[in-house]
């Protein structure tokens, strides 16, 4: 039996027991969301660690680290500081320094708080070492508020590794529970446009609801194999919701186009699963295939998102082909009450593919000369990409109005020793350390020489217990947001250490060489994930359709709607385009992790229109219809659906570009825009254009007319507009 065959049966099975059965169904489905919710409450999350992320050469240094029990306390700073237009009182600002360094040392779970005093003379910091795993610094604020109060002439901020979290991690959270909390009367009111009755519009929102819900849920057992990076569950959210409204979409068009036609229920419901459920199947499929292309990246980060992503998608689709049919079965024609008046009748109107028809009707008159502007367009879109530059998010990123940040940009300014660190990991026996030892302080000498890094007060190197791990601290002369970064550690890495020490394995870590190996390290996989994914693009496709040429018309349309994605990033963000409508500073690269997950869920959401077209212009192939009829008749059915489903996607996506965090804007850009133009240009134009120019050859039939012959108003299976 073919994949395809089997795919086809799939859906038909569990629509007949599910149409038969709804009350079972129904009931099946809310015990397993119920069930899996439970999960997560009975069973804590696991979460991603500072372990789980390291790459390159510096993962391998701060794995020496933590082996060695080296690994720096977290701390806390106190900036003293004038107000803005003031001269420094620099007695008040020094007694307000000691008084909240000695108020500090007082608390729980403070090592030590030392004051020191700025090269130029304009600001003092408290200095705060923290017990190691302080994850809460509610009691040193206290302290830094009440010194605020007491000296209103100054301003005195905190910000560290904690606080600095915390205050991202809360904006974060905010953003993403303002597009929660807009993106769904969006969604609601998108399906009640795209059907016209209350009922209809409101169960794809229900399944996917509880489709995402479910998968929450079941995350927080798997997060003991695959740790949970914090942003998994918005992940799961985002990709949830649009496959989930996608699908029903999908299934509950064509149930209620099946009725129309006079169709019972249970046969409507049938034909549904025939046809919208074995899209579905396909879709899913291809969904997941596109996702498992994070797993190559490898890291916390992507393996959780590929993880969640795949499991939501699964879910979406047991729920499109199980519960779907059981409340279209039990529901009957009440799933199109109550009615909205007008909403129903602009439905109507819509769903007849007039808007669709006035665009899909040169395509097939010239299709040539629509291939060729289509494909010029994505091309001129596209080309930006190859000045694409991408870095790890910095300061520089980071909204300016969160206090935590503008304290570490004030500081930064005043006190370079506070800027990104980098640590020269030596191992080595232990009856090396004293010659290890004076290598790295000849190397922290010729450090300091270039002016890249700067020299720091105490001890440089420090040593294990067990004398086999040295550890040189530097610190560069440069802000995290520094274009010269990356070639100050490139310069320690390749020059210098060779240079000075010998014999010894030694890697470059810390902060500054951790954001050069992780843009390093995506920049190098983004080439192999782009041809992993659109390799598992054609044989899923090839496999389904049993066409090359569909298969790689496929792959080659997804490339283009990738390109496009990119490309946009590329001028707004890296070349400021639109920033002030859009509200940001340019940084003046793209955010590193972004491009690989765009590329995946975009090729991943992509698909679910292709395979819903081309499943449609399919079903009119075998009816008998010439292949540019069959084209023609299955993008029209086809259009309102992808129209709705696609302005969705777009709508909540927009809601991201409005958010502060530059990565969400990043994303939302990136991905509306994109899924805009492959709704629109790609699948109503070059699409259509493409397979008319192929003809019959795409489907493994001979040609029976040419493929340039234009579609006339005599033939009755097509009327143009």
């Amino acid at each position: 039996m073919s994949l395809h065959q089997s795919l086809s049966r799939v859906p038909l099975r569990a629509a007949r027991w599910s149409a038969t059965h709804p009350w079972r169904a129904i009931g099946a489905w809310m015990a397993f969301v119920i069930l899996a919710v439970g999960l997560a409450v009975a069973i804590p999350t696991k979460s991603t660690t500072d372990a789980d992320y390291g790459v390159g050469d510096s993962g391998k240094a701060a794995a020496l680290v933590r082996g060695a029990g080296m690994e720096a306390l977290p701390t806390e700073d106190v900036l003293v500081r004038a107000r803005a237009g003031a001269a420094l009182d620099a007695t008040a600002a020094k007694a307000a320094a000691e008084d909240v360094a000695t108020k500090m040392r007082a608390l729980p779970r403070v090592h030590e708080a030392s004051v020191q005093l700025s090269p130029k003379g304009s600001a003092y910091l408290v200095d705060i070492q923290l017990a190691r795993g302080t994850d809460n610094v509610d009691a040193l604020q206290k302290v830094t508020d009440a010194a605020q109060k007491a000296h209103p002439d100054l301003r005195i901020s905190q910000a560290g590794d904690v606080s600095l979290d915390n205050g991202v991690n809360d904006r974060v959270g905010e953003d993403l529970s303002s597009a929660e909390g807009i993106s769904l009367p969006i969604t609601l009111l998108l399906m009640l446009l795209a059907f016209g009755a209350l009922i209809a519009a409101g169960i794809p929102v229900l399944i996917a609801a509880s489709s995402v819900a479910a998968t929450i849920g079941i995350t927080a057992p798997l997060s003991h194999l695959v740790h949970a990076e914090p942003t998994v569950s918005s992940m799961i959210v985002l990709i949830g919701m649009a496959v989930g409204v996608d699908y029903s979409l999908f299934y509950l068009k064509r149930e209620r186009e099946e009725r129309a036609r006079g169709r019972s229920t249970v046969d409507a419901v049938e034909i549904a699963a025939q046809t919208s459920g074995h899209s579905i199947v396909l879709s899913g499929l291809a969904v997941v295939a596109a996702m498992t292309g994070l797993y190559v990246v490898g890291g916390a980060t992507f393996n959780s998102l590929a993880t969640g992503s795949i499991l939501v998608v699964a879910i979406a689709v047991l729920g499109s082909i199980t519960v779907l049919p059981a409340l279209l079965a039990r529901l009957g024609r009440w799933v199109d009450r109550p009615r909205l008046p007008l909403l129903w009748r602009l439905n109507r109107r819509i769903g007849q593919g007039g808007i669709s028809k006035r665009l899909l009707g040169p395509v097939v008159r010239h299709p040539k000369a629509a291939l060729g502007i289509g494909a010029a367009v994505v091309v001129a879109l596209s080309l930006p990409t190859l000045g694409m530059k991408v870095h790890e998010g910095n300061l520089k990123t980071l909204p300016a109005d969160i206090p935590q940040v503008q304290t570490f940009r004030a500081m930064s300014a005043a006190f370079p020793s506070q800027n990104e660190g980098a640590d020269v990991v030596v191992k080595a026996p232990a009856g090396q350390q004293q010659q290890v030892r004076s290598e790295l302080e000849q190397l922290a000498a010729a450090a300091t020489r270039t002016r890249d890094f700067v020299p720091e007060d105490g001890q440089l190197v420090q040593v294990s217990r067990d004398g086999t791990v040295s550890v040189l601290h530097l610190r560069t002369a440069y802000a995290d947001s520094d274009p010269r970064l990356d070639g100050a550690v490139q310069h320690l890495r390749e020059d210098l250490v060779p240079a000075n020490v010998h014999g010894s394995t030694a890697y470059v870590g810390g902060s500054a060489a951790e954001s050069l190996d992780s843009a390093d390290h995506l920049r190098e996989y983004l080439p192999i994930v782009v041809g992993f994914v659109l390799l598992l693009t054609l044989l899923t496709m090839g496999a389904s359709f049993r066409s090359p040429i569909v298969a790689g018309l496929s792959a080659l349309l997804n490339l283009g709607s990738v390109g496009v994605a990119f490309g946009l990033m590329t001028l707004v963000f890296q070349h400021g385009w639109f920033a002030g409508a859009l509200d940001f500073t340019s940084p003046g690269f793209v955010i590193d992790w972004l491009p690989m997950f765009v590329l995946v869920v975009l090729i991943g959401l992509s698909m679910d229109y292709q395979v819903f077209v081309l499943s449609r212009i399919r079903e009119h192939v075998r009816s008998g219809l010439p292949s540019r009829l069959a084209v023609a008749r299955g993008i029209q059915d086809t259009a309102g659906v992808v129209t709705s489903a696609a302005a969705v996607m777009v709508s909540v996506f927009a809601i991201f570009a409005t958010l502060s965090m530059l990565e969400m804007k990043m994303m939302g850009v990136g991905l509306s825009a994109a899924i805009l133009v492959d709704a629109t240009l790609v699948r109503l134009v070059l699409l259509p254009a493409a397979l008319i120019l192929i003809g019959d050859r795409a489907w493994g039939r001979k040609d029976t007319a040419p493929a340039g012959e234009r579609v006339t108003e005599t033939e009755p299976a097509y009327q143009l507009v």
